[in-house]
């Protein structure tokens, strides 16, 4: 927590000299949501079967904050005034996370924590209006974005016991009901049947596993020159100099860890065991500061490919352009743009969601990231960052006016303790969730890399 104000902090004196002692966190935030839900008592969940929970231990109801998604709902935002949105728009992420971590420590009641909240939601919010204004027109319906709510959520205080070895169950997610056995998946992966011109070929990258240890809280895409835009720690791949501040010059003119000479970046939040460990970044923003802590996994493989479409041959992606698969705030704003998926090596035909899975003993944890592979032809990057690219449909062919280009498929995997618990950095107030997984990629390829992965993919071939 911010100022180390933590539910493991040394206990406090008042004005009188008294010692008060800070309630645990589930009771904190539940005592919350219990006033907010207009219940006279922390509210009991029903019972979770996954993850083993034993049935005669409901889990307790807490409450996370759940903003409306300002940036979400742009369409249209003049390049003069990109900059200032942006950077408006990462204050609303640090207004919520900040919100969040009072609201955990119980430092404010919780309807006067979400007043203030509105208050300087609707003065941010003011200032993307005007900034549009200045040289379009104004967006509609921003104004009533102001409002946040509380949400129930599952508690994380002892979800997680029993789930592996460690220190203390962590704070602020995930929970026991987010984690299920991978065996009592039904195998769900289903794949459009290539047709004639379908592009069958695939061209491998090799980039490491960020043996360069490349970590930062950063989001160059989202909130570009804002550090801690992410508050969430990110791996990354490829470019070596990836930040918030980087520009398509600076990337172009960087090194990279691709074997090839591909100075794409890619990046994804850390993976981490919930161990009580304390890592490197323990009292820095991104990590201990926003949430995030416990011993920062190292991938065992990271595996990045293109790969064809079904029903069609594929355009060059341009230089530079910009894709998200997944969403970092799924957990509020919902699952439509949810993307990646969970999984265990042996299992693969069987792809979670919305949920950790428990791996067998001898096998590993891997994460999947299919990006989008159809593109408009014309953006490299849009407002809300998504409407400039679209997921083929389940026949494999691209919505009306797009073009179908190589697929980008990120495979991730982690040797992680039998029964370890493991969660996804997050926004604080995502609370870890599986759902809110998400991947990034800056295309940085030169053009004619780019035209090689082309060829390949288009000729049948499997190339590196």
């Amino acid at each position: 927590m911010r100022d180390n104000d933590s539910p493991h902090s040394p206990a406090r004196q008042d004005g009188a000299g008294h010692k008060r002692r800070r309630r645990p966190l589930y009771k904190a935030i539940a005592a919350a949501s219990a006033l907010i839900l207009g219940g006279g008592a922390v509210v009991i969940a029903g019972q979770v079967a996954s993850a083993g929970q034993d049935p005669a231990r409901p889990a307790p109801v807490t409450a996370t904050i759940d903003c409306p998604d300002v940036g979400e709902r742009l369409r249209e935002v003049p390049d003069q005034a990109r900059g200032e949105v942006d950077r408006e728009l990462a204050g609303l992420d640090t207004q919520i996370a900040e919100a969040y971590q009072r609201l955990a420590a119980g430092r404010a009641p919780a309807d006067t924590l979400l007043g203030e909240l509105k208050d300087r939601r609707d003065a941010s919010i003011g200032r993307v209006s005007e900034a549009i204004g200045r040289t379009a027109a104004r967006p509609d319906g921003l104004a009533e974005l102001s409002a946040c709510a509380m949400r129930e959520a599952p508690a994380a205080e002892e979800e997680t016991a029993g789930l592996g070895a460690g220190g203390g169950a962590p704070k602020g997610g995930p929970a026991r009901s987010d984690f299920v056995r991978i065996g009592s998946v039904k195998p769900n992966v289903r794949r459009p049947a290539p047709k004639s011109g379908a592009s069958k070929g695939s061209f491998a990258v090799e980039c490491g596993r960020n043996e360069e240890r490349h970590l930062n809280p950063d989001n160059v895409i989202v909130a570009p020159g804002v550090s801690n835009g992410a508050h969430h720690m990110h791996d990354y791949v490829g470019n070596r100099t990836t930040d918030a501040f980087s520009t398509n010059n600076s990337l172009a003119a960087s090194g990279t860890t691709c074997t090839n000479g591909d100075l794409s970046t890619y990046y994804w939040p850390v993976l981490r065991l919930r161990d009580g460990k304390a890592e490197q970044d323990a009292g820095a923003p991104g990590g201990g500061q926003d949430a995030n802590v416990g011993t920062i996994l190292r991938p065992k493989q990271v595996t990045i490919e293109f790969k064809g479409s079904p029903v069609s041959r594929v355009t060059a992606m341009p230089r530079f352009l910009r894709i998200i698969t997944g969403d970092a705030k799924a957990f509020t704003n919902g699952p439509a743009n949810a993307n990646a998926s969970w999984s265990c090596t042996g299992f693969e035909n069987r792809q979670l969601k919305d949920k950790y899975p428990i791996c067998p003993k001898g096998t590993d944890v891997v994460r999947t990231f299919s990006f989008q592979s159809c593109w408009d032809g014309k953006n490299t990057d849009s407002a809300n960052h998504r409407t400039h690219v679209a997921f083929a449909g389940r026949d494999g062919s691209c919505p009306a006016g797009f073009k179908a280009v190589p697929q980008l498929v990120q495979r991730i995997v982690y040797a992680t303790p039998p029964g370890a618990r493991f969660a996804v950095d997050s926004f604080p107030e995502q609370l870890h969730k599986p759902v809110t997984d998400h991947g990034d990629f800056i295309n940085v390829m030169p053009d004619e890399l780019m035209a090689r992965a082309v060829r390949c993919v288009n000729g049948g071939r499997a190339c590196r």
